[in-house]
Order: structure tokens, then sequence, then C-alpha cells
């Protein structure tokens, strides 16, 4: 029994929830997003809620089920509030500023990168260590910013890098010398 799929989504106001022909719309003041209906689940509008129900009891129906919700549920908070990641970056010169549509970072490099945005995705800074990245569609904004982070990962040593703004980063000892 999925005790995630079993929780209705709660649609709050303003966001309108579409069912048709086996296509989820969820449209609010942030934007809009459609997606496909899970295979061996269906949607039913109840209330002010929607409730995702399986078809079957099939092993790929349990995992579609909370599936199929769990995607409804950030559909509908990221066209309400949308979803926004913070990455820090730390070391002597590292930086980043806006630039156009996408973001320029020293890292530490012989030249600046630059990184454009993706089709649904903001960036913001805050400071010049500061990155935030902005969208409706919580799959996007965590790519975005993994993709990001994978430029110059933090090292245990120093801590230096792109890490997440909640991301504890283990410490190694340096080397020891002799006594």
């Amino acid at each position: 029994m999925s005790r995630i799929g079993l929780l209705p989504v709660k649609v709050p106001s303003g966001v309108t929830v579409n069912v048709a022909a086996g296509r989820v719309s969820v449209k609010g003041p942030k934007g809009q997003m459609d997606r496909v209906v899970e295979a061996f689940t269906r949607l039913e509008m109840e209330g002010d809620a929607v409730h995702v129900r399986r078809e079957g009891e099939s092993r790929e129906a349990r995992a579609r089920h909370g599936l199929m919700r769990a995607d409804l549920a950030n559909m509908v908070t990221g066209v309400s509030q949308g979803f926004e990641r913070k990455l820090v970056l730390t070391g002597v010169g590292y930086r980043a500023a806006v630039k156009g549509k996408g973001i320029s970072m020293s890292l530490g490099f012989s030249h600046p990168v630059e990184v454009p945005a993706p089709q649904g995705i903001e960036f913001a800074v805050d400071g010049t260590t500061t990155v935030i990245v902005r969208g409706i569609d919580k799959t996007k904004v965590g790519q975005t910013a993994a993709n990001i982070r994978r430029l110059r990962p933090p090292e245990p040593y120093k801590g230096k890098g792109i890490a997440y703004s909640d991301e504890k980063i283990r410490r190694k000892e340096g080397k020891s010398g002799k006594k």
C-alpha cells in the first residue's frame, strides 16, 4: 500500500487542474505545466483536492501510484510557489554574476565559465558568491543546480568549490609534517 499515493493533493486557490485524455494540466500564477498520466493510475477531482487512484495491484502499479501523486504535488507547488536551489561558491577569487539570461562564474580556471539558462529556469546572484536557481519544474531546477555544482565540486581539504547551501562538506586533515 503506497502511503504517499493515498494522500490527496490539495489544490490552492488560484490553481486549476484539468484532467483530459490521459494528460493532466496544472495552471497557476507562476505558469503552466502538462504531464502524461502514468499507466495504471487515474486522477479524480473531489472538491479542492485531486486523488490518485491505482488500477491493479501489480508491483508496477504500486510504484507508479506514488510517483504520479508526488509528481502532481510538485506540479501544484511549482505553479503556485515555485522552487529554488541555492549554491555557494567557496574559494579565493570565486564569484558569479548574472550575464543576460545566464550566469558567468570565475572558478579558478584560466577563463570565466558561462552557463546559459535552460527554458523555464532563471538565475539570480546574491552578493557575489551565492547563485540561486529558480523555476516551476522541480526536476529542472535540481538538474540545473547539479550541473552547475559539477563544474567545480567541493574538495575535502580546504572546502573550495561549489556546494549546495545546506550541504555539509566532510573535511579531511591535510598532511602532517615530521615532529
